[in-house]
């Protein structure tokens, strides 16, 4: 009987000015770090131009890749009704290019992310970078953002069977 292969997947961080993504690969508990970076916008364009930026960029970075599976960041709502609905439209399109490409897409409170990966759902951006190179010890994140991507793919390796499970008890 041959091995499964490993499932690729591609965590994402959305955001209008730069959108992490991370691309690890999932074989039972075994993870391996593939590639991260980040996608930018200018802020100098109209917002639909900053949209077609990421949607670019995020498309080549999933053609590149060819991920089989996709977890993206929920929107961390604030105080500032416009910033939280500009978020509201780059997480529509990390939402929609992995969508577009076939892929199965999960979601991950913020909450959760740093629960995952910490242990408690209250880290700091530092506990977080320093459990995803524990975890994670050829990642190479540049940014925070990328970093974030990261950690958001290494929750959907830790959860993704639960929600396969719950999927099938379901039907």
């Amino acid at each position: 009987m041959a091995a499964s292969p490993p499932i690729r997947i591609i965590g994402i961080d959305p955001g209008l000015r730069n959108t992490g993504w991370g691309v690890i690969e999932s074989l039972g508990p075994s993870l391996r770090f593939v590639a991260c970076g980040t996608v930018h916008s200018d802020q100098s364009l109209t917002l639909s131009d900053r949209l077609r930026q990421l949607f670019d960029g995020l498309s080549e970075i999933v053609h590149a890749h060819a991920p089989d599976e996709a977890a993206v960041e929920e929107t961390f709502v604030n105080k500032d009704a416009k910033a939280t609905l500009k978020l509201g439209h780059a997480r529509g399109i990390a939402l929609l290019v992995p969508s577009r490409a076939g892929l199965p897409v999960a979601e991950y409170a913020p909450n959760l992310v740093k629960k995952s990966i910490v242990g408690t759902g209250h880290a700091e951006k530092d506990q977080i970078r320093m459990m995803v190179k524990v975890l994670l010890p050829k990642a190479d994140p540049k940014s925070a953002d990328a970093n974030d991507a990261l950690a958001v793919a290494l929750t959907h390796a830790q959860h993704r069977g639960m929600k396969s499970l719950t999927k099938s008890l379901m039907r």
